[in-house]
């Protein structure tokens, strides 16, 4: 049994058999960003539809080798979005969900960025979305999938609020 993923196993809170599970698993670190303009006095946030599984989303992707979560949160927003942004603060809490990979439990930890908007145009997005929107957040709260990533939305909006 891999030790390390069997502990890590255990930090997600599962039990023992649980944890001998995961031995077979993986760990993945993603960065992304939660991007935020305001237009004529309104604040709207950037979502993304995935073109796998089509649902809408937060712009995210792996960490590489040799690069920091911040340099993957900025270079997956523009990738993906086809939008500049710059970091103002991190969001604290990482989303962290598991998911199923050709039979491998893979448990995922995703960093996120409150970003701002700099350039670019939405229409400039890569293959990997089908869609990308910026959103009020209301529409943008509702449009979510996953509850990991409206709680990610929550605490950027409360950061905006505190750093603007």
């Amino acid at each position: 049994m891999d030790k390390a993923v069997a502990s890590g196993a255990k930090d997600w809170g599962f039990d023992s058999l649980q944890a001998r599970m995961a031995a077979k698993a993986k760990q993945e670190f993603s960065a992304g960003g939660v991007v935020y303009k305001k237009t004529n006095g309104q604040i709207k946030w950037l979502l993304c539809k995935h073109s796998g599984y089509h649902k809408w989303v937060l712009p995210k992707g792996i960490i590489e080798k040799g690069e920091k979560s911040e340099q993957t949160a900025v270079r997956e927003v523009k990738e993906e979005t086809g939008v500049k942004a710059k970091i103002i603060a991190k969001i604290t809490k990482p989303e962290t969900y598991i998911y199923q990979q050709n039979g491998i439990l893979i448990f995922k930890k995703v960093v996120y960025f409150l970003m701002k908007y700099v350039s670019g145009a939405t229409k400039d997005h890569c293959w990997e979305m089908e869609a990308v929107k910026w959103l009020p957040y209301p529409k943008a709260l509702a449009k979510l999938q996953f509850g990991g990533a409206k709680e990610i939305l929550q605490e950027a909006k409360k950061l905006l609020g505190e750093v603007a």
